[in-house]
């Protein structure tokens, strides 16, 4: 069983090294495995709320789609997006609004939090408090329920937006689904093994706190800079240090395979020093970050190649949110003007029903759509595609006729081949079915 798992990272700044510890690696190896379909989104709706600087915002969501694919993510095996290119997931947001109670949103941490702050200084309670912080819990259960994630891991500090989700989504298939779910119920994935680095100063590695170490940013240079600043002790060379207690050696062991970590504890212990673990740490590092850096800085380079592959993930994203927006309009109410004004009678005639494609993503990752004719009776199943693209370019070339020489016959079977390509195989018995589907198109 392949289980949907979905992460989010917010274009409000630079990557830093507790980032790609602590999110970012585990997450590409995380997508390799076969049984996981991945989606991994930029949130830059959501850094609205944190972030009023448009240059800021905009900058980092080309750092950051750089920074995944230096990093290794594979976009053919994963739906990478940019959360502003699926304008299904606000429509969706301000539908859940619609279910969410106000005292839900109320117990909101974020919002707790500004609460109290304020209440400290003495001014009014909502003093600051924008309307995106205050229901940003209902974006989230959006981002999630859109494409009914089965599992998304979050930090422990996250799974009350989880616990909201699955409270909206419960709520909204009581209301409208009618025996019917037409959201599944995400689950929480803590990882516990996943490492989260202490900064500079011994506390979470943060920008907030101005600790961290840079990724890429700055080059080779920076990073060893910021690995030389450090906090330690003030033991000297040749004084056994405590290793257990030094978060230089905790972020060493992020990096480091057992045998490594084990002879860098006993160095320490047995009196290295400081400045040449430090120098040790940093070669570590780097091992690992040099060749991402070389394709980082050529992505930068080449911003169009970046958004290329974004809107790739797009199309992949919106093949599974554009049908199913169609199920919740429906579902709500909101259907079609002429189905909405037409009276229920017996004198009352259906619109009549066309033929149309039905494109979706196969189990084996692939591409594929089906011709269902007018009475919903499936025509054809196309072979698989390898990417959306291709699919939907298919499909409009059959929505503008078939050439003379696009059907050929094949031993009792019909080959449907479009600019060299077979779109499927077919009895040819199901040749009328065909030809009478794509002239009600």
């Amino acid at each position: 069983m392949t289980t949907r798992v979905l992460t989010g990272i917010t274009t409000s700044g630079t990557p830093h090294l507790g980032n790609y510890a602590g999110a970012i690696r585990p997450s590409i190896e995380a997508s390799l495995r076969p049984d996981v379909d991945a989606f991994y989104f930029m949130a830059d709706y959501h850094a609205l709320i944190k972030c009023d600087d448009p240059q800021r915002v905009a900058r980092s969501r080309l750092e950051i789609a750089a920074t995944w694919l230096a990093a290794g993510l594979d976009p053919e095996k994963v739906t990478f997006y940019r959360q502003s290119d699926i304008p299904e997931i606000p429509e969706l947001c301000w539908m859940l609004s619609c279910v969410t109670a106000k005292g839900l949103m109320n117990r909101a941490h974020a919002y707790k939090a500004s609460v109290d702050q304020n209440t400290d200084k003495g001014v009014d309670a909502d003093d600051g408090v924008t309307m995106g912080l205050f229901s940003y819990p209902v974006l989230m259960a959006a981002d999630i329920l859109m494409f009914n994630a089965h599992k998304v891991p979050v930090g422990r500090d996250q799974i009350q937006h989880l616990e909201m989700a699955r409270d909206i989504a419960q709520r909204f298939n009581h209301l409208y689904g009618g025996g019917q779910d037409f959201f599944v119920l995400p689950e929480v994935q803590i990882d516990d093994e996943v490492a989260t680095l202490p900064g500079l100063d011994g506390r979470k590695m943060s920008k907030s706190y101005d600790n961290t170490i840079p990724l890429f940013e700055g080059g080779a240079k920076a990073t060893r800079a910021a690995v030389m600043r450090i906090v330690t002790d003030s033991r000297q060379p040749g004084e056994p240090k405590d290793a257990e207690g030094s978060h230089l050696y905790t972020i060493y062991r992020a990096f480091a395979r057992p045998e490594q970590s084990a002879q860098f504890r006993r160095a320490l212990e047995e009196g290295l020093g400081w400045g040449e673990a430090k120098e040790q740490l940093f070669a570590l590092i780097e091992d690992e970050l040099g060749p991402m850096r070389e394709r980082y800085d050529a992505l930068m380079a080449s911003p169009e190649r970046i958004e290329e592959i974004l809107q790739a993930g797009a199309l992949k994203a919106r093949a599974l949110a554009t049908p199913l927006m169609e199920r919740l309009r429906e579902a709500v109410g909101l259907r079609s003007p002429l189905a909405a004004a037409a009276p229920k009678s017996a004198a009352a005639k259906p619109a009549a029903k066309k033929a149309r494609f039905v494109s979706f993503r196969g189990e084996d990752g692939g591409f594929r759509f089906r011709l269902q004719a007018a009475g919903g009776n499936e025509v054809f199943l196309s072979e698989s595609f390898d990417n959306p693209q291709s699919a939907g370019m298919m499909i409009k070339r059959l929505q503008q006729g078939l050439p003379e020489d696009a059907l050929q016959a094949r031993g009792g079977s019909i080959e449907l081949i479009m600019d060299g390509v077979l779109v499927c195989r077919l009895p040819e018995s199901e040749l009328p079915a065909l030809r009478a589907a794509l002239s009600e198109l």
